[in-house]
């Protein structure tokens, strides 16, 4: 066959795989394209329905602004920081086990999942309210003698944040840490090493990849997160998400509304990409591997 039959033979080829991928590319356009697009466009129209800067002004002129981005990303990273604490002695703690009993011990971490996220988030407003069941447990208990505030504040949110969030951390990280080898462990312990500086020399170096995952995940989230902080932190912890619905419920204004969403959205991407820097994003998915 000569070259021009070969060229012929590829562009067939290359067309065929098009029209195998158009309908994913057309639902990609449809359901991505086109409503980021709409987002962006609506940005930068202004009250008086021209092209104007003046929704991305005034997140630059008022501090309440700064202060929402401060409070989002605060609320991301302590929420990041908790699961960690968290979940990485319970997911080295299910990789240790038996292949099934960890499986049976993972229903517990994906229980969560079959509850409405807006159920939990209620009943995590019953147990930490003044007369909830945690305080008066507390209060039974001794360990204090008035009932404590854990709603409508940043600790009712972060213990409802942490606790929605905990099983994308977990899954990932598991999943790193049930395929490291068992043998470098061993390794290491032939060689001397204490059962201690074998974990922080040889298995948790291996696991940082899934830690690094699922904290990525936990962490783009948070940031987007809208139930939780509106229910537990009753208007005190204002999100960017927050802002966005007060912006076109109370005050109708989608400009201002859309142009709080594309620096979030820009945000996102470029921690994303600084990401990408250290671990490829299609890792992510796949816990670290």
């Amino acid at each position: 066959m000569n070259a021009a039959g070969l060229r012929r033979d590829a562009r067939l080829e290359r067309l065929k795989l098009f029209g195998l991928s158009s309908p994913a590319l057309l639902l990609v356009l449809v359901i991505l394209v086109i409503p980021v697009g709409w987002l962006f466009y609506v940005s930068f129209i202004g009250a008086n329905g021209q092209f104007s800067l003046e929704n991305y002004e005034r997140m630059i002129t008022r501090k309440s602004y700064a202060r929402i981005f401060v409070t989002t990303f605060q609320v991301s990273l302590l929420t990041t920081g908790l699961c960690i604490l968290i979940g990485y002695p319970l997911a080295y703690f299910l990789s240790q086990l038996p292949s099934r009993l960890a499986s049976l011990c993972l229903i517990t971490v994906l229980l969560p999942f079959w509850t409405s996220l807006l159920v939990r988030t209620y009943a995590w407003l019953v147990l930490l309210q003044k007369r909830g069941l945690v305080n008066d447990w507390g209060i039974s208990l001794g360990l204090w003698e008035e009932p404590i505030k854990m709603v409508h504040n940043m600790t009712g949110t972060l213990i409802g944040m942490v606790h929605i969030m905990l099983p994308f951390l977990i899954l990932p990280l598991y999943s790193t840490m049930k395929s490291i080898n068992r043998d470098y462990m061993n390794a290491a312990a032939n060689l001397g090493a204490s059962p201690r500086r074998a974990f922080w020399n040889v298995f948790f170096p291996l696991s940082t990849p899934g830690l690094f995952a699922g904290s990525l995940m936990v962490f783009i989230l948070c940031l987007g997160f809208f139930v939780t902080p509106a229910v537990l932190g009753g208007g005190r912890v204002i999100m960017v998400s927050m802002q966005i619905v007060s912006n076109i419920e109370l005050f109708v204004n989608w400009g201002a509304a859309s142009a709080l969403g594309v620096v979030l959205l820009v945000l996102t991407m470029a921690i994303l990409w600084i990401a990408s820097r250290f671990l490829r994003l299609d890792q992510i998915a796949g816990g670290g591997h």
